[in-house]
């Protein structure tokens, strides 16, 4: 916990001075503390649980900014942009391993793993520099939780095909349980919890009640999403949601302090699993820069021409925003590995693409919405 936690925050301090977000050089202690560079780290079992902890509460930190009412206002737009960042990144990861040579159902899971957003490190930087307010970032958090549940889709059809079987209706039933825990908890969540938390706040006698409260929802809708087959960094996120408009500002104050311990973990995590030992032939060094390009070019371009209604600034910074994969296209390749079907310069390659463009996508971000913090703080402060 010393090395990770020092480490990142060290390096996140002189990115900070460099003018540049700190979430990247969290990310590269991860690299530089790793197995393939310094060697001090690697991944582990303990590391992975804080890991999980600090999205979870970096989720719901973000939560806790966003009100539902402004968030379902951008539902159609998030939901053309969703299906847009599904269809063509899932197309060209197939498409480029498939003439690549590669086989069929490895070239698959390559164009699966390509499909789904991390919002936690858009939201991250979105957080930090207090621009959750604008609606180009609510279109984004919106489109990454729809994303969600489509990749979740995706994934459960690609092992199917990999097993040799297709059980469309479990697809089906999965999918209409994530989606409708998805939009329940969204709708009612707030109504639900501004009736309950002043009458729990008032009855309860423990040191910081309302924050226990709050902790409890947390990992309650984080289990319920679980089951419902979606990730539990979507029900964090819907969690602090729903108490965005009812809890007081101590609530806001200990989850800030909480998250600050447990995100570097999150985003250290992300740089410990970069291998470069996957990188030795020169085939797999083109293939990995061709899979780094179509992942960039293809959500930028497929959700940025989905949002270009609101207008073409807005448009990009969606595009930038649905950039980065993160740990999600990894867990992808992971089942892939366990399965058999993908080998491990495959899986290599992805893991790369995955910290790749989780580290292009803040300097992006900060370039998409330069001149934007003042006008989101006025905002957050009209809407508040």
């Amino acid at each position: 916990m010393l090395v990770v936690f020092a480490s990142a925050k060290l390096l996140s301090e002189i990115f900070e001075r460099l003018g540049q977000p700190g979430i990247v050089g969290e990310i590269l202690a991860g690299i530089l503390i790793g197995p393939h560079v310094l060697g001090w780290m690697a991944p582990n079992e303990v590391l992975r649980v804080l890991s999980d902890l600090g999205v979870m509460f970096l989720l719901f930190r973000v939560g806790l900014e966003v009100k539902a009412s402004e968030l379902m206002r951008v539902g159609g737009s998030a939901t053309l942009v969703a299906i847009a960042g599904v269809v063509l990144p899932f197309g060209l990861g197939w498409g480029i391993s498939a003439l690549w040579g590669e086989p069929r159902i490895e070239s698959i899971f390559t164009g699966a793993a390509m499909v789904a957003t991390s919002v936690g490190i858009t939201a991250q930087v979105l957080a930090a520099r207090g621009l959750l307010a604008t609606k180009a970032a609510r279109v984004i958090l919106a489109a990454a939780v729809v994303d969600d549940v489509l990749g979740l889709i995706v994934l459960a059809l690609v092992s199917d095909m990999a097993r040799g079987s297709m059980e469309y209706l479990d697809v089906a039933i999965t999918g209409g349980l994530a989606l409708g825990f998805t939009l329940i908890v969204a709708k009612f969540g707030t109504p639900a919890a501004r009736r309950v938390i002043p009458r729990m706040r008032i009855r309860l006698s423990l040191a910081e009640g309302e924050f226990a409260l709050a902790m409890t929802l947390l990992f309650a809708l984080s289990v319920v999403a679980v089951y419902a087959g979606v990730a539990a960094i979507v029900g964090a996120f819907l969690a602090g949601m729903a108490l965005s408009e009812t809890v007081e500002e101590r609530v806001v104050d200990l989850t800030n302090g909480v998250a600050e311990l447990l995100v570097p973990f999150f985003l250290a995590g992300i740089g410990l699993h970069f291998d470069t030992s996957a990188f030795r032939s020169g085939s797999t060094l083109a293939l990995a820069g061709l899979i780094l390009v179509a992942a960039i070019g293809s959500k930028f371009v497929a959700c940025g021409l989905a949002a270009l209604r609101m207008g073409r600034r807005d448009a990009v910074r969606v595009g930038v925003g649905m950039i980065p994969r993160g740990e999600v296209g990894m867990v992808v390749a992971q089942i892939g590995l366990r399965m058999g079907v993908m080998s491990e310069s495959v899986y290599g390659i992805i893991v790369f693409m995955s910290v790749a463009t989780t580290l292009v996508a803040p300097p992006l971000l900060k370039l998409a919405f330069r001149g934007e913090s003042g006008a989101a703080e006025e905002e957050m402060l009209r809407l508040g």
